[in-house]
């Protein structure tokens, strides 16, 4: 079965997928909200957020705070911390409650997330990762 991504795809590098809290805000002085990653690249990220007053509306630039897991040997990760600004290129309607936020970063990060495995160990270096809510 082929994806209907495929058709479309105009990524330049594989994201990595994973599901950790994201903090953002259109100011970091203010008040801020959180979020919920989808998937990451060096450029951009994507991550959904409660569809209120506080949700970014495209063009908006906003500041997220975020972590990622970067690989150490034998599948070891620990998660970096990043501070970053960047465009909202796209907001998408998850359901009455959600919306899915792209956002396109001003400075890209110092590594890609979703090529950073081992490609014998993990097919396209992606791997999922879950929260566990306490």
């Amino acid at each position: 079965m082929m994806s209907m991504n495929t058709t479309n795809e105009r990524r330049r590098e594989p994201r990595l997928c994973y599901n950790w809290p994201i903090w953002f805000a259109e100011d970091f002085n203010g008040e801020l909200s959180q979020g919920q990653m989808a998937d990451i690249s060096s450029r951009g990220a994507a991550f959904t957020c409660y569809a209120d007053d506080r949700c970014p509306r495209p063009g908006q630039y906003v500041t997220a705070r975020f972590s990622i897991p970067q690989y150490g040997p034998a599948d070891s990760f620990d998660m970096a911390d990043f501070i970053r600004s960047g465009r909202v290129c796209r907001v998408d309607g998850v359901n009455s409650a959600l919306r899915r936020i792209a956002i396109q970063f001003t400075e890209p990060l110092p590594f890609q997330p979703g090529r950073q495995q081992d490609e014998t160990s993990q097919p396209e270096g992606v791997e999922e990762f879950e929260q566990t809510v306490v």
